[in-house]
């Protein structure tokens, strides 16, 4: 919206010709006819002594013009819409005159009757603002006007003074429309009538609006002026007196017209002093009653509501302590009820295991009972049948009772069984037996088989029952003693039971690559080269080498996260030719650095990237098993409930923070599990807890690759496969760790007594331990040795190499890489390489354009939980987080209340100006305080977002819950500003609009936060949210006639929150004030009906920032 350019005094022009308007229907009334008619001098002095006849012409005279607003509506609306909203209410406010018309009572008394006759024309009217506006608007520079017919250098009358005013004469008729000829006015001249003014150099009188005090002037006869107007009386007229009031515009110019502060004006010619328990403003036609709370003294001009600001802040403070109080039972609640989830999972655990055994327990049974049966059969048709069963009657017999060789022949195989779950069984058929004890079935209950003793002797029978019942009873003292050896069972001793009897089977996942290089775009360097080897499920592979040997790139082109590289060769995934990008579900890497969210505990970490990762279809107690073996295996029992801590914070070790950062990546049970140097920073026993812990992760068919530095000989010797680089890329040894030793000992490299085999072969590659000449190799030529013994084609600079005949190209592919452009490659200007450099920048941020917008095809075959679910879960942790940074927000809160005070304190809203200056600097101060919070949302967590984007959680649900959380700050933090600003300042807007447009204004400004916060790192963001309120703001409210200035401050959100207050302020003022709110608001370019869309357009600024932040969020990641 471009600013209108009309100056105050043009619209007072309007408003006034607006006001001359309503007393023409008067004029063409017939009662003015006969009041014409009426000549005779004794007439007027009739009218002039008839109370009646007054009060009659009053009210009538009242009834004619407080309809004339409808007249000129649709001019006004068309003109003026932008301060009147509503033409009648507004008129009414100025101009209804309906509970007190004395002063047209008085002024009809005073002119006996002509009252018409000395109302301003149109004419008048314009050329005495046409005047006014070039004298530029002070109405005390405006004392001499252009000569008229009235009032010149040959015709000077009294009415031509200020306060002053003539009539055109009885008998003569004054079109009041007319605005291109100025009447005759130049009989009886007498002073302005109470409630109108009469301005200098013309002869007619205007009604003052209501809020106005026009009383007539008197001399002060010290200064020589007329009081309270100020004007003095003409110098060589001893019989001119003081006359009325001289202007009305707006309260710079005229301030003597306004009803004064401390004092309430019911009508024109009436001021009341305010009595205790009211206040009274500026314009004010009646006191308003003080608030219980507030105090107010006599003629008190505003007041005082400090308390209730006190209230506020003290309700808002209490209130966020009991949600910080409940957030502690709440989160005391939601721990027992994961106690609750444990434990179910437990008795989940010892019920399968239960079930297993029992199962496992049955079918051996069965077995041997089948085995036993077929060896009967056959002995009974045997020919020494009849010599071989009485030796085992008798064997029976004899044995020795209560001992397992009491128990028949198909027994004796489950004595021998330590498993503890036979005894279900065992107390099953116990009871079967105690239940029906004539049973013939015997022991062939648990087998099935009820024919092989069928009818057997009862001697037999009893014998074999009495057996039985003593072996049962011996093992039902042992079923007891194992259950409660069940009930002393540490958590860790279940898990260790589930993991025996219940690993899910997972996707496995094998990686082949050939002739692997990759090379640095725009530059030809080649990172990589010439890798080929394998990694296979159920195995844990180290990749070792020194630094530059290109360790950290190999890990990135294995799970394609290579940006503005060229990789050839081929990566066969599971044999097949497969983007590894469509396993990102199930693939996990480990970064170097430890990105753990300091703020929340160790169980709290492992648990919610269990919660977002894992199957969605996966029971609960499932996910609470997957955990709790991570925590028991990585040795975090201790610390399960601990804070990790941050740099400011302690918490955890260093050691258990690197543990719970490789624990992230194990709950989601990855297939290929990456890890960029996890033993870095842990002493031997801790890193050894965490290779066993990766070794039992293998045993599940895990395949696991993990950069190593100096590892120790015993944590070596835990690998299965080592992969060996030398500097430049190159393979050196890519096998079974267990003969790495062998290979290079058949190169003639022997590892020294007492000597790390890793630390040695990685000196020999660093070259800090030369060869012997014995072995007649140099570092340079034992890539192309292995390259040689495993029958890999060798380029044929390396072969070169490996003759002796290009050492200074073996030199180059030693040091990182090989230009493709030869030797002369090395003289390059600056401009060829400021184009290469700015080449590989624009292919790098391509591929990572393409990496983080394209998505590949999913063949994990998991099914991880949706948006809303992740939302949810995002949503947890966020809120979770912000209550243990409760001290960090109460600070906010604090320098948000302080701002509020002194603001409140300082920076008044003042009624020339309807407070622009106050609110101006209240947009300043809450956009930049609420900026500086809400950086702290999406920039201290870029790498945690980095992280989690790429192991495939929800982008949308990480920004959306965050942006949830936020809402809370966006609702209080208004609250905590306009309990001191509002309270100590009581502007005349409401409670309600100052709110609404604070709530929309944190919204606002959060999402440029957003923004900057995305964007910039942490320095700059800040200086930017510092810069731009400021910037803004000066653009908003310049004073330029520049279109491009003005066109872009109707882009600043500045300029739309500042319009809202104002407009919501000046609203509330009427009556006198409706000239000085419309110059007001024309000369900022400021409309009444613009609060509405200034909020609107504040929410939309915020909806569209967010939106850009998040498309940023995604799209420019880390470099």
């Amino acid at each position: 919206m471009i600013i209108r350019k009309i100056d105050t005094w043009k619209i007072l022009f309007l408003l006034i010709l607006i006001s001359s308007f309503l007393l023409h229907v008067v004029c063409e009334d017939d009662f003015e006819d006969d009041l014409d008619d009426d000549d005779d001098t004794s007439s007027g002095q009739n009218f002039r002594n008839n109370s009646a006849a007054i009060q009659l012409f009053s009210n009538l005279a009242f009834s004619q013009f407080s309809n004339f607003s409808c007249v000129f509506k649709d001019d006004i609306n068309e003109q003026f819409g932008f301060c009147i909203t509503d033409v009648d209410a507004d008129w009414n406010e100025a101009f209804n005159f309906s509970k007190d018309t004395n002063f047209l009572a008085n002024c009809a008394k005073t002119t006996k009757g002509d009252i018409m006759q000395r109302l301003c024309t149109a004419a008048e009217i314009k050329f005495y603002f046409n005047s006014f506006y070039k004298s530029g608007g002070e109405a005390k520079k405006a004392s001499f006007l252009k000569p008229n017919q009235n009032c010149n250098l040959s015709s000077w009358v009294s009415g031509c003074e200020s306060g002053w005013a003539c009539s055109v004469g009885k008998n003569k008729k004054v079109d009041l429309k007319n605005s291109k000829d100025i009447p005759v006015r130049v009989q009886t001249c007498l002073p302005c009538c109470e409630g109108f003014f009469c301005p200098r150099g013309i002869t007619c009188i205007i009604p003052c609006p209501l809020g106005s005090y026009c009383p007539s002037a008197k001399l002060n006869k010290t200064t020589g002026t007329c009081d309270p107007y100020g004007y003095q009386l003409p110098p060589g007229k001893p019989n001119h007196t003081c006359g009325g009031a001289d202007i009305w515009a707006d309260i710079t110019s005229s301030s003597e017209v306004f009803c004064s502060a401390a004092s309430y004006c019911p009508s024109t010619i009436q001021k009341i002093p305010c009595s205790s328990g009211h206040f009274c403003r500026a314009g004010s036609t009646a006191q308003q009653k003080c608030f219980r709370l507030a105090t107010c003294n006599p003629m008190s001009t505003n007041q005082n509501i400090t308390a209730y600001g006190l209230l506020l802040f003290a309700g808002i403070g209490l209130l966020l302590v009991i949600i910080y109080n409940c957030s502690d039972q709440a989160l005391a609640t939601r721990e027992k009820r994961k106690e609750q989830s444990r434990e179910k999972a437990v008795q989940s655990v010892r019920d399968t295991a239960q079930a297993r055994e029992k199962w496992n327990f049955a079918k051996d049974i069965a077995k041997k009972h089948a085995i036993g049966l077929q060896t009967q059969l056959s002995r009974t048709f045997s020919k020494r049948k009849s010599q071989r069963q009485p030796d085992l009657t008798r064997g029976v017999s004899q044995a020795k009772p209560g001992t397992d060789a009491a128990l028949p022949p198909m027994s004796f195989g489950t004595s021998q069984q330590p498993k503890k779950k036979e005894k279900g069984n065992l107390t099953k058929m116990l009871h079967e037996m105690e239940d029906n004890p004539e049973s013939h079935d015997g022991f062939n209950i648990e087998i099935g088989d009820k024919h092989t003793k069928k009818n057997p002797p009862r001697g037999k029978q009893l014998h074999t029952q009495s057996q039985m019942f003593r072996y049962a009873y011996g093992q039902i003292e042992k079923e007891k003693a194992l259950q409660e050896q069940n009930k002393n069972l540490t958590f860790s001793g279940v898990i260790s039971m589930a993991n025996d009897i219940d690993i899910r089977k997972r996707l496995t996942i094998e990686i082949a690559f050939k002739d692997l290089t990759i090379t640095l775009k725009g530059k030809n360097k080649k990172l990589l080269r010439c890798v080929t080897g394998k990694l296979s499920p159920g195995r844990v592979s180290a990749v070792m080498g020194p630094s530059g040997a290109g360790k950290t790139t190999f890990l990135s082109a294995l799970t394609g996260k290579a940006p503005g590289c060229v990789m050839t060769g081929t990566v066969l995934i599971n044999g097949k030719v497969e983007p590894i990008q469509a396993y990102k579900k199930i693939i996990g890497f480990v970064p170097q650095d430890d990105i753990v969210h300091g703020n929340l505990t160790v169980e709290e970490n492992l648990w919610f990237s269990a919660r977002c990762r894992l199957a969605a279809d996966l029971p609960k107690q499932e996910k609470v098993l997957v955990v709790e073996r991570v925590i028991e295996s990585l040795g975090l029992q201790p610390v399960r409930d601990s804070l990790v801590g941050t740099v400011e914070k302690r918490g955890i070790s260093g050691g258990q923070r690197k543990r719970v950062n490789v624990g992230l990546e194990m709950v989601m049970e990855p297939s290929l599990l990456i890890l960029d140097e996890p033993t870095s920073g842990l002493d031997s026993s801790s890193s050894q807890l965490l290779l066993r812990a990766l070794r039992r992760e293998a045993l599940e068919g895990v395949n696991i690759c993990m950069v190593v530095h100096q590892p120790s000989y015993t944590l070596f010797r835990m690998f299965d496969d080592l992969i060996l680089l030398a500097k430049g890329g190159l393979t050196v040894y890519h096998g079974s760790v267990k003969k790495v030793e062998e290979y290079f000992a058949g190169l003639g490299i022997n590892v020294p007594e007492r000597a790390n085999p890793p630390d040695y072969f990685i000196d020999i590659l660093e070259g800090i331990v030369k060869l012997s000449t014995s072995t007649g190799l140099t570092t340079k030529q034992l890539p192309v040795r292995w390259m040689l013994h495993n029958g890999y084609p060798v380029p044929m600079d390396m072969l070169k190499t490996m003759e002796g005949m290009a050492a200074s190209s073996g030199e180059n592919s030693a040091h990182g890489g090989e230009s493709a452009h030869g030797p002369g490659s090395e003289a390059h200007s600056f401009a060829g390489d400021l184009w290469q450099d700015v080449k590989c920048s624009v292919e790098t941020k391509k591929d990572h354009l393409q990496h983080n917008i394209l998505k590949s095809i999913d063949l994990s075959q998991r099914v991880t939980p949706g948006v809303f679910k992740q939302y949810r879960y995002y949503l947890g942790r966020v809120g979770k987080q912000r209550l243990r940074e409760a001290r960090t927000q109460a600070v906010d809160y604090l320098i948000l209340l302080l701002a509020g005070i002194c603001l409140g304190t300082l920076a008044k809203v003042s009624d020339e100006t309807f407070g622009a200056m106050g609110y101006t600097y209240t947009v300043i101060g809450v956009s930049l305080l609420s900026k500086i919070a809400a950086l702290r949302t999406f920039s201290l967590d870029k790498l945690h977002y980095w992280r989690e984007r790429s192991s495939g959680m929800s982008s949308l649900a990480y920004f959306l819950a965050k942006d949830t959380i936020d809402h809370f700050n966006t609702i209080i933090k208004p609250l905590v500003y306009l309990s001191m600003f509002y309270f100590f300042n009581n502007p005349r807007s409401s409670v309600t609009d100052n709110y609404l447009v604070l709530v929309c204004l944190v919204y606002c400004v959060t999402g440029l936060a957003y923004l900057l916060a995305i964007i910039f790192e942490p320095g700059p963001a800040q200086l930017w949210s510092v810069l731009l309120p400021v910037v803004l703001t000066l653009i908003a409210t310049h004073d330029d006639d520049s279109e491009v200035v003005d066109l872009i401050a109707d882009m600043c959100y500045t300029k739309w929150a500042l319009e809202a207050f104002v407009v919501s302020n000046a609203k509330r003022y009427s009556g006198v004030w409706l000239i000085t709110r419309c110059g007001s608001l024309y000369q900022n370019g400021y409309d009444l009906k613009n609060f509405g869309p200034c909020l609107v357009f504040l929410g939309l600024t915020g909806i569209v920032s967010r939106a850009v932040a998040f498309i940023c969020m995604v799209t420019f990641l880390k470099k």
